[in-house]
């Protein structure tokens, strides 16, 4: 397994247990897929570099973990059609 790091911010708009869920979700996706997750740090509300769909301000998470190549392109499957999630980048490190 290759180990890797994950930032995607998510719409500051959304309520705490709205958050929870998504990053929740997000994990949940990686250890049932046989990934592991390493850590989850919450960066919290941070304003973005530039408007993302007319949105000043985003709530940044960075996740690392270990997974197959096949769960990476599952996981940005999923994030890209999950609703609250503005934007990702996942880089091996």
């Amino acid at each position: 397994m290759t180990k890797y790091e994950m930032l995607y911010i998510l719409d500051n708009s959304l309520t705490d247990e709205v958050k929870d869920g998504i990053i929740k979700k997000i994990e949940d996706l990686v250890t049932s897929n046989g990934g592991v997750v390493e850590k989850t740090d919450r960066w919290g509300v941070r304003k973005l570099q530039y408007p993302i769909n007319y949105k000043s301000e985003g709530y940044y998470v960075l996740m690392t973990f270990e997974a197959a190549k096949t769960l990476v392109v599952e996981i940005k499957r999923i994030i890209g059609i999950t609703d609250g999630i503005i934007r990702r980048l996942i880089t091996k490190i």
